[in-house]
C-alpha cells in the first residue's frame, strides 16, 4: 500500500472512530459505472482529490424502475468522480433474501472494497452479517440498526406516508366521500420500511378525519400481480367502495387501480402510490393511478456513495442525510416524468 494512502487511513482512523479505508480496485458488478450526471450541489459532494476508492453498492433489487434511479445516482457519483469506481449490484427480487445475504458477504471479505452502501431486505440480519466491519457502510433506503453504520440516507418513510395520507383524505374529501375510509395493499410482512411507510398512511390518514382500516390492510410482497388479488378481495369485501386504497410502492398502486376499473363503485376512489416512478406519473397523466409519494431516488443513491467517500476522506456524518418526499398528481406528473427522463438519458 502505498505511503500516502496509509496516511489517508491513519487520518480517517482518528477521525471517525477507528473508521480504516483500505486500498482496492475494481470488484465484479451487476450494473457498471458510469450514468446521467446529478444535480450533485445538493449532495454536499466530496472533493475528488487523486486517491482512489472503490465502493460496492448492494441495493434491495434492480429490477424495478424505482432502483433503477438508484442505480443511476450512484453511477452518476463515479462518472462525476473518476477516481470513485462504483460497483452496484442488488438482489433479484425484493424477497431473495439469502441472494443479497450472499452479495454482502461476499464483498464483506473483499479486501479490494473500501466502502459499502447497503439497502438491506431483512436488516436485522445485515445487522450481524456487517459486525466488526471497519471500513465505512452507509444505509440507504432502509436503515441498519448497528454501530457499524455511518450514515443512514433515505427517505423519512413515515413522514413521507403521513403527508400521502393527509392529502389522499383532502383529495377524497374533494371527491365527495363522507365516509372516508383507507385500506392498505402492504409490502412485505415485516419490512421496516414497509412497517414505516404503513404508521405513515395509518397517521396522516387520521389526522386527517379519516380512517384507517388497519384489521384489513392486504399483503402482496411489493408485487404487481398480487396486488391485483387484493384489489379483488377488497372489491368483493366493500361492494360500496372505499374512498383511498393506498399501496407500499406505485407498481401495486397502479395495478390495484387497473383491477377496479370498470367498477362504479370505485370510480371516485383515491389510489395513492409510493416511489413517485415514470410509469405511475404516466398511469396519473391517464387517469388511471391518482397520486404517488415521491422518492428521490436518485438523489439518494448519488448522496450515498458521496456520504461512503467522504468518511474515507476522515469527515464525520450527519447520523440522517435526508432526501425529502413529495406528492405528484395530475398538476405536477408531466414535470415530475421529464425530470426522471433526464436521469436516465
Amino acid at each position: 500500500m502505498k505511503a500516502k494512502r496509509i496516511i489517508a487511513a491513519l487520518m480517517a482512523s482518528a477521525m471517525v472512530m477507528g473508521l480504516a479505508a483500505c486500498g482496492g480496485s475494481s470488484a465484479s458488478s451487476g450494473a457498471s459505472s458510469g450514468g446521467a450526471s446529478s444535480a450533485s450541489a445538493s449532495s454536499g459532494a466530496a472533493a475528488s482529490g487523486d486517491e482512489s476508492y472503490n465502493v460496492s453498492v448492494i441495493l434491495k433489487t434492480t429490477s424495478s424502475e424505482y432502483w433503477g434511479y438508484v442505480v443511476a445516482g450512484a453511477n452518476a457519483y463515479a462518472k462525476d468522480h473518476p477516481n470513485v469506481t462504483v460497483n452496484v449490484k442488488g438482489a433479484t427480487s425484493e424477497t431473495a433474501y439469502d441472494e443479497q445475504l450472499n452479495m454482502i458477504e461476499t464483498d464483506m471479505n473483499n479486501a479490494d472494497i473500501d466502502g459499502y452502501v447497503i439497502a438491506p431486505l431483512q436488516a436485522d440480519m445485515v445487522a450481524n452479517m456487517i459486525s466488526g466491519q471497519t471500513k465505512p457502510i452507509v444505509a440507504v433506503d432502509t436503515n441498519i440498526d448497528a454501530p457499524e453504520v455511518l450514515s443512514f440516507v433515505g427517505t423519512s418513510n413515515e413522514n413521507a406516508g403521513k403527508l400521502g395520507g393527509e392529502s389522499a383524505v383532502a383529495l377524497a374529501k374533494e371527491r365527495g366521500w363522507t365516509d372516508i375510509k383507507c385500506i392498505e395493499i402492504a409490502g412485505v410482512q415485516g419490512d421496516s420500511t414497509n412497517e414505516a411507510r404503513m404508521s405513515g398512511y395509518k397517521a396522516g390518514v387520521e389526522a386527517a378525519g379519516g380512517t384507517f382500516l388497519s384489521d384489513e390492510i392486504q399483503y402482496a410482497n411489493a408485487v404487481a400481480d398480487q396486488a391485483v388479488t387484493c384489489m379483488e378481495a377488497i372489491m368483493q369485501n366493500h361492494p360500496e367502495g372505499i374512498a383511498i386504497i393506498c399501496a407500499n410502492n406505485d407498481d401495486m398502486a397502479m395495478a390495484a387501480a387497473r383491477a377496479a376499473a370498470g367498477n362504479a363503485a370505485y370510480e371516485n376512489t383515491v389510489f395513492l402510490g409510493f416511489d413517485g416512478i415514470q410509469s405511475a406519473c404516466q398511469s396519473i397523466l391517464d387517469g388511471e393511478l391518482t397520486m404517488s409519494v415521491c422518492q428521490a431516488g436518485y438523489d439518494m443513491g448519488y448522496q450515498s456513495v458521496d456520504a461512503v467517500v467522504r468518511a474515507l476522506q476522515g469527515e464525520n456524518l450527519d447520523k440522517f442525510i435526508e432526501a425529502e418526499a413529495t406528492i405528484v398528481d395530475p398538476d405536477t406528473a408531466q414535470a415530475r416524468m421529464d425530470t426522471l427522463k433526464g436521469y436516465l438519458a
